[in-house]
């Protein structure tokens, strides 16, 4: 438990406050705009397919999750069964990332979902968020969960919010700054600053 009051955070590492929100129940599908997108199941993903697209939708916002664990362990995460990881596509493109975790009986975690930086304020958000619930919910589970944090984009937590998620945690996350130790160019997310 954390007191009252500032507390120090580490040269070299990062603060977000972590917000955790869920679902009991599948949220009605919202107004979407018509889109030409289309939503690609990718089974056993490549792994550097797979991360090009996590960095290029994540880099912006200190995404780490995946990248500092070992190659091994990531293949056999996406290889998974249970996890299952979906391309946004426009036109021929991959825009969008939507990972779905059912490891934990009865549940699905919303482990990743972003667009890539020309996607955001077209409407993709919606119309991929849509879709998400609807996948998550056809796999007979009685919760949907997420988390974001303050290093995201600053409509994220309300964006969830709109789909139908309620807020019921809040924690502190203290890690290692990614570009400080080389899992992202030093150049990424301006608006943090990077202090050695």
């Amino acid at each position: 438990m954390l007191e009252d009051g500032l507390h120090g955070v580490p040269s070299g590492y990062t603060a977000s406050v972590v917000t955790h929100l869920e679902m009991k129940s599948q949220a009605n599908q919202r107004v979407e705009a018509e889109l030409d997108l289309e939503l690609v199941r990718v089974p056993d993903p490549d792994p550097e397919w797979y991360l090009d697209l996590f960095r290029d939708i994540g880099a912006p916002w200190l995404w780490f999750g995946r990248l500092d664990i070992q190659a091994a362990e990531l293949k056999e995460l996406l290889s998974d069964p249970k996890v299952h990881v979906h391309a946004l596509r426009d036109r021929g493109t991959d825009v969008g990332l939507l990972e779905l975790d059912f490891r934990q009986d009865g549940e699905c975690e919303l482990a990743y979902f972003g667009l890539t930086a020309g996607m955001v304020g077209r409407g993709a958000g919606r119309w991929l968020m849509n879709r998400a619930i609807a996948l998550a919910w056809a796999e007979n589970i009685t919760r949907f969960h997420v988390h974001t944090c303050t290093l995201d984009h600053p409509a994220a937590l309300e964006f969830y919010r709109r789909s139908g998620f309620t807020p019921y945690k809040r924690e502190i996350e203290i890690a290692p700054d990614p570009r400080v130790i080389g899992l992202l160019p030093r150049d990424c997310a301006p608006h943090v600053p990077l202090i050695e």
